[in-house]
């Protein structure tokens, strides 16, 4: 698992010290093991605190915060119920079955992955973590030290960051750098034509457009103020609809383009994130369907920029995706949920066995193990037994000889600063979180636990690496099978949009999203199926060339597209021929991964 290659995330990183404030007020105020939940809300919040708009982590911390106020407090009941969080039946059956239920939420995205590890594994602290305060005032604290960093994290401006003209100060700046980013994209499609860079260039715009659509799918922050910020905003990303749909279309003809042809989405990309007018945009010969389809977008664009009120739009969301229950408990999301289930319930069952005075640290390291958002299961265990014994090599020789209530606050508000940049590699987040956990034990009023804490690692390490690699009833086929069968039907139904309504370019727009983001959900799966140990990894080997053709077909869709935009007599010869050798490369690519199993409506290709 190698460091993401980000920017330092300061504005995470100047949170993370004043995240700490409730817990030094309990420090002051004689009741430390007050602060220890809210220093555990605000831990877990500081983990989600990633880059992007305020909008967005509304939902990003704030939800996962209130569904782990709620596993602390079910956590505590359940202990009370057990006998001092003592059991080897109640609490084993109990935590497996919320594995069972939080880890096929899980499956159905970033935000909920999170909320389900933040029930599993406040649960797990709230039943074995002995603090004096009931369950209710816990799971309150919890909340307290979570709402505070969100707090931060929506009132304190981002340090970098320029206020954009006539705007609300910062409060759009995440929106506004996510849209600037798609334009910026374009121009490097536009560019990177005719190279052998323009995939590469097409699937950052791709990853652009996603960014965009997610930042500003968010909750309005301010109502009034800000809505004529928004409108704007909205507008100027549809207006780079047309525009990603035109570069597509030119870096697949694979001519090179003129360089000034890029200089308008640059303008654009400038003026989105300065809120100044874009000026006059360079026009570029409309000597083909491409470049004149790019002609006209630049034109509606500049219109849209100018049009100071802006006007909401919708967002690009397809209205093809399968309900949250239905994908929790499909083929892939029941897997995950079983095996979340056997690592919560049987690790619990262990550390009960073993009668650990820290016996939560083992469930609940094996819940943050499990999850496969971290990475391939081998590397990330790896990871997770370096970081833990370095971290508690840290702890013993540089804090424990100085334990008090004072280096204790210290170590947690340094933690807190450097948890958003050690996020970068779980090896260092692994690390840093050793760090913190001790400091917060000694605040609890218990002894020192740094060889318990690599000793619990350890044996959580090689559990899930035990039932990680046990084969699941079609788990790892169901989900690459299952992201490359969604995949190809948002990439036929767009086909057929294209064919039969080619002067409709909303929907279009919407279907066309739909392809290119299910694409990139299967890229991810199949990427992290291949970097698994290899018994796991020949499960799915060719699945990549699947993916490949499904993306040769998408953006022949996008060339087609806009070479029927604006004529009557429908496909030329040349562009019918090239869709149906895509979709016959597609056929034969799938028919040698997998068996056949209900392929969609064949489409019919013609030639006008």
């Amino acid at each position: 698992m190698n460091m993401q290659r980000a920017p330092v995330p300061w504005g995470a990183v100047l949170r993370g010290g004043p995240a700490v404030l409730p817990l030094l007020l309990s420090v002051l105020a004689d009741r430390p093991t007050l602060g220890v939940p809210a220093a555990l809300g605000a831990l877990l919040a500081g983990i989600n605190d990633r880059p992007g708009s305020r909008r967005g982590a509304v939902l990003r911390l704030g939800l996962p915060a209130v569904t782990g106020s709620f596993g602390l407090f079910l956590g505590t009941w359940l202990g009370d119920i057990a006998g001092g969080g003592r059991s080897l039946v109640v609490l084993p059956l109990a935590l497996g079955v919320l594995g069972l239920v939080a880890g096929a939420l899980s499956s159905t995205g970033p935000v909920a992955s999170s909320c389900g590890t933040h029930v599993l594994v406040t649960a797990v602290i709230g039943a074995g973590m002995p603090l004096p305060e009931p369950g209710w005032e816990r799971a309150a604290l919890f909340l307290v030290g979570a709402v505070w960093l969100l707090v931060l994290r929506l009132v304190l401006p981002s340090p970098v960051r320029s206020r954009a003209k006539g705007d609300a100060p910062y409060v759009l700046d995440g929106e506004r750098e996510a849209v600037a980013a798609v334009y910026t994209a374009v121009a490097d499609l536009l560019r990177a034509a005719g190279s052998d860079r323009a995939p590469g260039r097409r699937a950052a715009l791709s990853g652009a457009l996603d960014h965009a659509q997610d930042t500003l799918s968010g909750p309005r922050l301010r109502r009034r103020a800000s809505s004529a910020a928004e409108r704007r905003l909205h507008a100027r990303y549809a207006a780079a609809f047309p525009l990603a749909e035109a570069a597509t279309a030119l870096a697949w003809a694979g001519e090179p383009l003129p360089a000034r042809i890029a200089e308008g989405p640059d303008r654009l990309a400038r003026a989105v994130l300065t809120g100044t007018p874009c000026g006059a945009l360079p026009a570029p010969v409309r000597s083909g369907s491409g470049l004149r389809a790019l002609d006209e977008a630049l034109l509606r664009a500049a219109a849209d920029f100018d049009n100071r009120e802006g006007r909401l739009v919708r967002n690009g969301e397809a209205s093809g995706r399968t309900s949250l229950l239905r994908r929790a408990f499909g083929p892939a999301g029941r897997a995950y949920g079983i095996r979340v289930a056997l690592c919560c319930g049987t690790s619990t069952a262990l550390a009960q066995v073993l009668r650990h005075d820290h016996w939560y640290w083992l469930p609940a390291t094996a819940v943050f193990l499990v999850k496969p958002d971290l990475g391939p299961l081998a590397s990330r265990v790896l990871c997770r037994a370096v970081g833990t014994v370095a971290g508690a090599a840290l702890f013993a020789a540089l804090l424990a000889p100085f334990a008090g209530p004072a280096v204790a606050v210290g170590a947690v508000a340094v933690c807190g600063a450097l948890l958003p940049v050690a996020s970068r590699h779980f090896a260092a987040q692994t690390a840093v979180v050793t760090v913190l956990v001790l400091s917060l034990v000694l605040l609890t009023g218990e002894p020192s636990a740094g060889a318990g804490r690599v000793v619990e690692s350890l044996l959580a390490c090689a559990l899930v690496l035990v039932i990680g690699h046990v084969r699941m009833p079609g788990q790892r086929v169901h989900s690459v099978r299952s992201a490359l069968d969604t995949s190809a039907s948002a990439a036929h139904r767009y086909l057929r949009h294209v064919l039969d309504h080619p002067e409709d370019g909303e929907r279009r727009g919407d279907l066309r999203r739909d392809a290119y983001r299910s694409l990139a959900v299967a890229r991810n799966a199949i990427d992290l199926s291949a970097a698994e140990l290899p018994p796991v990894a020949r499960r799915t080997a060719g699945s990549a060339e699947v993916a490949q053709a499904l993306e040769m077909l998408i953006d022949t869709t996008t060339a087609c597209a806009v070479h029927l935009d604006g004529r009557t007599a429908g496909l030329s010869r040349p562009y019918a021929d090239r869709l149906t050798a895509r979709l016959s490369a597609l056929d034969a690519a799938r028919a040698g991964v997998f068996r056949p199993r209900g392929h969609e409506a064949k489409v019919s290709v013609t030639a006008g």
